[in-house]
Order: C-alpha cells, then sequence, then structure tokens
C-alpha cells in the first residue's frame, strides 16, 4: 500500500502542475483596456439639448475669412441658438489681431450677427512698456464699441506672459488693474482662464488620475513650481475678483474645482462677481450627479453652458449629464475620464438658467427673442 503523500509534496505537485499548464494572456494594459458594460439600463442619447442654449466658451480660429453658414448649421443640429467666440483676436501682434478682429466682426454682421458674438483680448507683448496699460484699454473700448460683447483671458496670463524685463506676469498684476475697471464701466464681462487642472501640478505616478493625458500630451505636465505653485495661481485670480467687485467675472472651467464643490461653494459665497462656465468640466460633474445637482440648484443663477473645444458630437455628454437620468454612461474622451458618468436631471427651470437665461443677463447686447421665457 504506497504512503500517503505529505502535505508539502503535495504543494509542489500541484504547484508544478499549474506551472505546466499554458500561461494565461497577460491583463492589458491601462491605454488599452476599454471594456464594453454589460449594466442593462435605460439609456437617452442625446443629439440636441431640450431647450436652445448659449455656449459662452467656444474657439473659432478662422471666423475672419470662413464661410460661416456650415457652422450655422452644425450649431443648428444641436439646438445652439448663439455661439460665443472667445477667440475674437486671433493670434499675432496688435496690428494682426486687430485686422483678424475687424474682419471677424464684419464677416459675422453679414452672416449671422444674432447667433454670432466676439469677445475681445488683450495683447500682453508689450506689457511693462511705457502706455502698454493705456493702449490695451484703448482698444478694448474701440472693440466693444465696434461690437465685442466682453473680454477673454487666456491662461497664459500667470503661466507664461512675461513683461519686458523677463518677470512673470501675475493674474493680479497691478498694470491690468485698469483693464478690469474698464470692464466693469463698459458692463462687459471677463470670462478669465486661469491654471489648468491641479493633477498637471502633482508627481505623474500611479495615483494621478491625469496620468494618460500626461503620457500622451506631454507638455502638459508641470513641477511643483512651474511657473508658480497651482494653489498660487488661483490665489491670485481670486485677489482680481476680490479687488474689482464692479466687473462681471466668468470664471472657465468652474474655477477648476468642479472635484471639490465644497470649496467652489465657499468661494461663490466670497465672491458675489464671479461666475462659472462647465466648459471640459462635464465629466468632474458626471461622477457626482447628487452633489452637482445640488449645487446647480443651490448657484442656478451663476453657472453658464460652455464647451471649449469645437467637436460637435461631443456636447452629447453635455446634455446627458444636464438634462437626463442615465446611470454609468462613457464619457467622450478617456484619457480625460476612464470613469463612467451619471445624469443630473436638472429640473426644466434650472436647465433653462443654464442653457441660456444666465447668459442673456450677463452678457450685454445679445437678443433676447430666440429663445422661450
Amino acid at each position: 500500500m504506497k504512503k500517503p503523500l505529505s502535505l508539502a509534496a503535495a504543494f509542489l505537485i500541484s504547484t508544478a502542475f499549474a506551472w505546466a499548464q499554458k500561461p494565461a494572456e497577460l491583463p492589458l494594459g491601462f491605454e488599452e483596456y476599454d471594456p464594453v458594460s454589460t449594466l442593462k439600463v435605460p439609456e437617452h442619447k442625446l443629439t440636441r439639448s431640450k431647450y436652445p442654449f448659449i455656449d459662452v466658451h467656444n474657439h473659432q480660429f478662422q471666423m475672419d475669412e470662413a464661410n460661416l453658414r456650415p457652422l450655422l448649421k452644425q450649431m443648428d443640429s444641436l439646438n445652439m441658438q448663439i455661439m460665443v467666440n472667445l477667440s475674437g483676436r486671433g493670434w499675432g501682434d496688435v496690428a494682426s489681431n486687430t485686422k483678424f478682429f475687424n474682419a471677424a466682426e464684419a464677416n459675422i454682421q453679414k452672416t449671422d450677427p444674432k447667433r454670432l458674438v466676439l469677445f475681445s483680448n488683450i495683447n500682453f507683448d508689450d506689457i511693462g512698456q511705457a502706455g502698454w496699460t493705456e493702449q490695451a484699454v484703448r482698444i478694448l473700448e474701440s472693440d466693444v464699441k465696434a461690437g465685442a460683447k466682453g473680454l477673454k483671458i487666456y491662461k497664459s496670463l500667470g503661466l507664461n506672459v512675461k513683461d519686458k524685463s523677463g518677470k512673470r506676469v501675475q493674474v493680479d498684476d497691478p498694470r491690468l488693474d485698469p483693464i478690469w475697471a474698464k470692464c466693469g464701466e463698459l458692463g462687459i464681462p471677463v470670462l478669465i482662464h486661469t491654471a489648468d487642472p491641479k493633477s498637471f501640478w502633482d508627481p505623474m505616478d500611479r495615483y494621478n488620475e491625469r496620468w494618460l493625458e500626461l503620457k500622451l500630451h506631454g507638455g502638459r505636465k508641470r513641477s511643483a513650481n512651474d511657473p508658480a505653485p497651482w494653489a498660487q495661481l488661483l490665489v491670485e485670480q481670486h485677489n482680481v475678483f476680490r479687488k474689482h467687485p464692479k466687473t462681471t467675472f466668468i470664471n472657465a472651467h468652474m474655477g477648476w474645482y468642479p472635484n471639490d464643490l465644497k470649496k467652489l461653494d465657499s468661494l461663490m459665497r466670497v465672491f458675489p462677481n464671479m461666475n462659472v462656465e462647465i466648459g471640459a468640466v462635464i465629466a468632474e460633474l458626471g461622477r457626482q450627479p447628487r452633489a452637482s445637482r445640488a449645487f446647480f440648484e443651490k448657484w442656478q443663477d451663476r453657472i453658464l453652458f460652455g464647451k471649449d473645444s469645437w467637436v460637435p458630437s461631443e456636447y452629447a455628454t453635455y446634455f446627458r449629464v444636464l438634462e437626463t437620468d442615465d446611470e454609468y454612461f462613457p464619457y467622450h474622451k478617456k484619457y480625460h475620464a476612464f470613469w463612467r458618468m451619471y445624469g443630473m436631471a436638472l429640473p426644466d427651470e434650472v436647465l433653462k438658467k443654464v442653457y441660456y437665461k444666465n447668459a442673456l443677463r450677463i452678457i450685454p447686447g445679445l437678443d433676447k427673442s430666440q429663445f422661450p421665457k
């Protein structure tokens, strides 16, 4: 009779047997893994918004010479009634972007001035030279007289704008105070973009939610103090809001606090002249639908619709998060959000304010007749 195997021998034999099997295929890398959900839930894939809307954060870089009729047809397909082109002055030196602005405004007037709107921009190339501030104010006044409905400040202010001495120009640089004050005097809003998501300043490791984005777009990664700490850049922005209470500001990308609505709530209370728009942050709102809905209901008079990059198919995600109560649906860019979205199902009155009522109140000279009461 054979002796029974010892536990140790049995373990060795079973281990050897396992090793002898054909090894399982290694798991896919994070970039490739994209499973199809087996969850069966109601779906409402929207391609048009429930109400006509105003996109207060758009960029069109050929508006000076492009045929704008196809753009209007794309807007119609989304139910977008008014588009605000924040790149009103294009790029280049003052002479070049003045030419762009004038040509774009003329093109709008020829095509459909009720539906296409320009914001002006500031050229910072010569900041620090004598008379720069006065010239910037004069150009702003001239643009508003010619049809500009507001001022857009790019994130370059604070990040890479330098004066003639080579020093970084802070967002709250006193040389800019007359510009903010003039906007208040003219009754136009300032849509301001400061910094980027905080994750861009954080270590690029396995704990960073933006790891894939930073891998695919290496130029977005910053060191902790490049060119200043993230928190300092936002403090500089908030100093501007505090110093100019008579000027209306629209904080782009929800001030980079859509993932910390408690903090954003505190800022809304401190700065009554600060509004927010939702461009490029719908993924943050869609993963916390209950908290987001509560925030939208509380601050319904100070939230505006914005998208940022002009990719018409991506608006569907915004409509679905804002309008439906759908569960567990994908975002349109994995490198922005590898998680799933949930709808907020905003009440109609809140939805109307976000889609158009707030913009009609804040941005002067928009045609209200295009929208329901």
